[in-house]
């Protein structure tokens, strides 16, 4: 897998469907799943484009009086194949992300659960969810690939996971820019990896996404 993050960066809907139709031609073509996850609202849009596309955030919270919150059935009413949770720029107390995931799971939502520590990969991985994104904050957008400057890190959570939660997979973050850092993630024992502006900041989207690819 690899995860889009598309954080903010398009700030127009015509640029956000633009990554979301790059990334569904280059999964279909190379058979990598691409998920895409996009600003909220553009969400019901990109849902229409492709299947795979994600929320960045959900709150664990019902359709109510919740001002500025995001149920988890709106993104099922947008048809959105689930969402982001705890990303190191929208963190989120651990009870939060059970009862968010709870309501994710009733719905039959995916969530991608991230963690930006050794403790929170303790916690998280005992949860029901499909993927936890290990993600050290401050390789975040800085281009040094968390599989090359702290590969102990992701050895250590992929250990960890398998040990108590052989149905999570885990996904690599921070800093991941090349094929390379895609290989060395999947060397040390990662499902795939998950990163933002090294694809939104590249000269040609379509072929640095199929050079991502061709690493699996």
């Amino acid at each position: 897998m690899i995860f889009l993050n598309l954080k903010t960066y398009p700030a127009s809907l015509e640029k956000a469907l633009d990554y979301v139709e790059t990334a569904k031609e280059v999964s279909k073509e190379s058979g990598v799943r691409i998920p895409v996850a996009v600003p909220c609202i553009h969400l019901k849009d990109a849902s229409r484009l492709y299947k795979d596309s994600f929320a960045q955030h959900v709150d664990d919270v019902k359709p109510g009086a919740f001002t500025g919150s995001l149920p988890a059935e709106a993104i099922k009413e947008a048809k959105a194949a689930g969402s982001l949770l705890n990303h190191s720029e929208r963190k989120v107390p651990f009870e939060k992300i059970k009862l968010a995931l709870d309501r994710m799971n009733e719905l039959r939502l995916e969530t991608v659960i991230c963690a930006e520590s050794q403790e929170e990969v303790l916690k998280i991985g005992r949860l029901n969810a499909r993927f936890i994104a290990i993600e050290p904050p401050e390789l975040i957008g800085s281009g040094i690939s968390v599989s090359n400057a702290k590969p102990e890190v992701i050895r250590h959570a992929v250990d960890t996971i398998a040990t108590i939660n052989g149905e999570m997979a885990v996904l690599c973050g921070a800093g991941i820019s090349s094929k390379e850092d895609v290989k060395k993630s999947l060397e040390l024992g990662a499902k795939g990896v998950l990163l933002a502006s090294a694809f939104v900041n590249s000269k040609n989207h379509r072929e640095f996404l199929r050079s991502l690819a061709s690493a699996f």
